[in-house]
């Protein structure tokens, strides 16, 4: 992997949550700690001020975004989808292309399935995606494993929330810093 991969900068970074929704996260293995950290990528977005892209799958059928998340959000202005691959959305791709981002930070649900699909897309089309492990989930964990590797073997980052907010914080002491640590402690 390029090096240049690794790195995250807030002129070009956003966050895509996938399809976190009431029907879908109560099945999750791990929907407790998925929504904790998903709700600190939210708060470092706020912070930033960087894009977010929030996307539901089926919403009269899967419900709408959990209000844990929607609290978080500067803006609740959800994508509705059918497809699993938000790349397969054209929306989905207006919001992306106006944004102007080479980073993308992809949590959510499912990690084999929206997740793996949106994250190859999006490495097809040249954007660095990052995906914090412990921000994505699945309804088993060997589903969450095969997710994560196939991701890992495409190009993917595979990272964790903690990370991706020190790679954006970049120097302890500043007032984005103070902010975030009582978010993460």
């Amino acid at each position: 992997m390029l090096l240049h991969k690794l790195n995250l900068n807030k002129e070009h970074t956003g966050i895509v949550i996938v399809d976190v929704q009431a029907k879908l996260i109560s099945v999750m293995s791990r929907s407790e700690f998925v929504i904790s950290n998903i709700i600190k990528l939210l708060h470092l977005a706020r912070l930033f001020n960087l894009p977010v892209i929030l996307t539901e799958q089926f919403p009269k059928m899967l419900g709408t975004t959990i209000p844990e998340v929607k609290k978080v959000l500067s803006l609740y202005d959800p994508l509705q989808k059918m497809a699993f691959d938000c790349c397969d959305v054209e929306p989905f791709n207006d919001r992306l292309q106006s944004a102007g981002l080479e980073n993308i930070i992809l949590a959510g649900v499912e990690t084999h399935i929206c997740i793996l699909q949106t994250c190859s897309s999006l490495l097809e089309r040249g954007y660095n995606v990052h995906v914090p492990q412990d921000a994505v989930d699945s309804r088993t964990e060997e589903n969450w494993h095969v997710g994560i590797e196939l991701m890992k073997k495409a190009g993917a980052v595979i990272t964790s929330a903690e990370t991706v907010i020190f790679q954006m914080l970049r120097t302890a002491g500043t007032e984005e810093f103070k902010e975030m640590l009582k978010i993460i402690k």
